[in-house]
């Protein structure tokens, strides 16, 4: 059964989010949230619970601390019978690499605005290309999904703000250039395609772009 809308969530503010000096220390995968992301996610349930009323909802979570810490949270909105979930490395953040000071940080996230941020790829890292294959490579699990007589009304992805991104440029077909023109979406912001008549899905939220414009369903 396809679900009346797949929704997209980027995770409350983090610590590496807050404090960029804390990637030379903590693995990206352990970073958590902070008070401030706690209270993003939190309200974020209430506003997810508005949206689907008493509908069901699957979701998929990237296994990063930060995702899973924005569900715990999500999840107080809801009764426990309504949701159902399952942790998904594919769609986790983009690899950034090990351990590495904020000047260095800073000179990668330079030379990606330069090169391109979809086919610069970062040292012991990730492209937003390589995200973009194993986003491409969950779809085939998600329309596997929604072949199941009983999977939920909604389909919930908890995740990272490139590879939401990286998701929306599959989903909807769009070119590099698209997708180089889009910012992140903020912590804890709501994305949602919602199906039509046709059984197709639209963009129904509003994305920013990078020159101050904004983009909707293409």
């Amino acid at each position: 059964m396809k679900p009346n809308r797949i929704i997209l969530i980027r995770h409350g503010e983090s610590t590496g989010n807050a404090d960029k000096r804390v990637y030379e220390h903590t693995p990206d995968y352990k970073l958590t949230l902070t008070d401030t992301g706690e209270k993003q996610a939190e309200n974020c349930g209430k506003e997810l619970k508005k949206i689907v009323n008493n509908e069901s909802c699957f979701f998929y979570i990237s296994p990063f601390w930060r995702t899973r810490e924005t569900f715990k949270q999500i999840r107080t909105s809801f009764e426990s019978e309504k949701i159902r979930f399952i942790e998904e490395p594919r769609i986790r953040e983009q690899e950034w690499g090990h351990f590495r000071s904020l000047a260095d940080n800073e000179i990668i996230n330079s030379e990606r605005d330069i090169y391109g941020t979809f086919y610069y790829r970062i040292p012991d890292g990730e492209s937003g290309a390589d995200v973009y294959d194993r986003v491409s490579d969950f779809f085939g699990t998600l329309h596997r999904d929604f072949n199941k007589d009983n999977f939920s009304e909604n389909c919930v992805i908890v995740s990272h703000g490139m590879t939401i991104r990286l998701f929306l440029m599959k989903w909807l077909h769009w070119t590099v250039e698209e997708f180089e023109n889009i910012r992140n979406p903020k912590n804890c912001q709501i994305i949602v395609l919602e199906k039509q008549e046709n059984g197709k899905y639209e963009l129904v939220s509003t994305l920013e772009k990078r020159k101050d414009t904004v983009i909707n369903a293409l």
